[in-house]
């Protein structure tokens, strides 16, 4: 499986972003962490074939991921950014197989938040 993911940059406190990635295969599950500086990288959301979902819990009200299967990509809508949002986003994808279940990463895109 290979990620691509796009859309972060800078965006004033209040204010939204939607993160995409585009992905090859058909994952079980795709994904976004974020690493924030001096913590562990940390579940921001998931979501799976049926479409079901999961946030992390300083996201949760704010934060909505959703998938387009005929694109292959999935988006990340951010609203009421705050600065301690910024952090590195990564997209994430888990897939099954015979041998197992298998993690992929994409690429980081930063997403700075300014108070």
């Amino acid at each position: 499986v290979q990620l691509q993911a796009s859309g972060g940059g800078l965006v004033q406190a209040g204010g939204s972003l939607t993160l995409s990635c585009v992905h090859s295969g058909t994952p079980n599950i795709m994904g976004w962490y974020r690493d924030v500086a001096g913590k562990q990288r940390e579940l921001v959301a998931t979501i799976d074939r049926g479409d079901s979902t999961t946030y992390g819990d300083s996201v949760k009200g704010r934060f909505t991921i959703s998938r387009d299967p005929a694109k292959n990509t999935v988006h990340l809508q951010m609203n009421n950014l705050q600065a301690e949002d910024t952090a590195i986003y990564f997209c994430n994808a888990k897939q099954s197989s015979w041998s197992g279940w298998h993690e992929y990463w994409g690429q980081g895109t930063l997403v700075t938040v300014s108070s």
